[in-house]
């Protein structure tokens, strides 16, 4: 009970102190861990020994930084009594602090040979996310067996909010290493929604509000987005890297809106050399009132940009000259004088460069239009985004998979 008071005293600590004891948090955690071991020590004498050394070991555990004493305990105790799945675990998450992956995920797998436990589970599901892999396919192989972990752990205890977090954190790692279908990042958010939902204290985990806001930035919910990596900093002010996220976002979205409003800073005179120079030839494929799409007849109407509609434009074709990069997947592109930004993954020196045209099959578009009041900002602007390449003409021509430029997710595997 003693350590069980300690956990609640971490875990419930924005609770039952509010944000604006946040600061204090880590001093008062290892305060109460001091006096908790202060106190077993006195209980020592009545207890068993590998009970004793586990409590001791668990409360060592409390704090995020490795111990080798804890690690000595923990060591201890698996090895006089090898059926404690809880020493197991605990070894494990040892190991995990220490950075041995490796003997973290033997630790686990231990674990599961005595017992289907929830939290062996997760935990394996966040160590196979980190293996090191050795050949080709290994790492979507990891990450496919992590979902699968996960996944077992929610089914074991639909009620806890740490294994609904860590299925969350395994399907957004799913969506960077296989094609990014974004009904994946759908899962993802729908894990960390639930694990907000069963248990309180979620809503007060900053990793979860931190990689939360990475399916929203790749989303481009810009706002969500920015909303979420405000918390993670809020509630854990020493981190550095939501507010790190928060400027770079705030840059990027600065940039996109001054090349908007100054027509990506091209002439008059250079625009309309760039208009004239758009023919009906640059739709390839797509040109000729339709398509063919698995052996399928699909009808497809050119539209010039200001006749787009928010959302699919279905059986629509746009054409544009590039004319400006963004970012690596940033593209400002204009139809007679009409600018947008275009977000396309492809690779780098592949696909789309400078002064080609481009046709976008059914482009899907957003109005992005919000203030941050935290920076006294507003921006307005459009977007089309193409999350498989695939779909693109290049001056007549579709791209294929050799194309893609798949991104690279930001993801805290520490504080999961």
């Amino acid at each position: 009970q003693l350590v069980d008071k300690l956990y609640d005293f971490r875990d419930n600590f924005i609770t039952n102190h509010g944000f604006d004891r946040v600061h204090d948090k880590p001093t008062m955690v290892q305060c109460e861990v001091t006096k908790t071991i202060k106190e077993l020590q006195t209980l020592e004498p009545k207890c068993q020994k590998t009970a004793y050394m586990l409590q001791y070991a668990r409360a060592l555990n409390v704090v995020p930084d490795y111990s080798r004493e804890c690690e000595d305990y923990l060591s201890k105790v698996v090895k006089r009594d090898p059926s404690i799945v809880q020493g197991w675990n605990l070894l494990g998450e040892t190991f995990w602090k220490k950075g041995d992956i490796p003997a973290s995920k033997d630790c686990f797998e231990g674990a599961l040979k005595r017992s289907k436990d929830k939290v062996s589970l997760r935990s394996l599901s966040m160590v196979l996310r980190q293996m090191k892999a050795e050949k080709m396919g290994d790492e979507e192989r990891n990450v496919i067996a992590s979902v699968e972990m996960a996944k077992e752990a929610v089914g074991i205890d639909g009620e806890d909010g740490m294994s609904w977090y860590v299925l969350g954190n395994a399907y957004l790692a799913l969506f960077f290493v296989t094609q990014q279908n974004p009904k994946v990042l759908g899962q993802a958010l729908h894990a960390y929604a639930e694990a907000e939902k069963v248990e309180q204290r979620s809503t007060h985990n900053p990793d979860l509000h931190f990689n939360r806001s990475m399916v929203y930035r790749y989303d481009e919910s810009y706002k969500l987005a920015l909303e979420g990596l405000k918390m993670a900093d809020k509630l854990d002010p020493s981190w550095g890297s939501p507010q790190i996220k928060i400027n770079e976002l705030i840059n990027y979205l600065d940039k996109v809106n001054e090349l908007v409003d100054k027509r990506g800073k091209l002439k008059t005179k250079r625009l309309q050399s760039l208009i004239k120079s758009i023919k009906e030839n640059d739709l390839g494929p797509y040109n000729g009132g339709s398509y063919t799409s698995n052996g399928k007849q699909q009808k497809l109407e050119f539209i010039a940009f200001n006749n787009l509609q928010e959302g699919t434009n279905l059986e629509k074709v746009i054409s544009f000259q590039f004319s400006h990069c963004v970012t690596i997947y940033g593209m400002l592109a204009r139809e007679s004088i009409y600018h947008i930004l275009v977000g396309i993954h492809v690779l780098q020196g592949k696909g789309v460069i400078i002064g080609d045209t481009v046709a976008i099959p059914e482009p899907f578009m957003t109005h992005h239009k919000f203030e941050w009041d935290d920076s006294a900002k507003q921006w307005d602007f459009r977007n089309i985004r193409v999350d498989n390449p695939i779909v693109l003409v290049v001056n007549g021509k579709k791209l294929t998979k050799d194309h893609c430029g798949y991104t690279i997710g930001t993801m805290i595997p520490s504080g999961e």
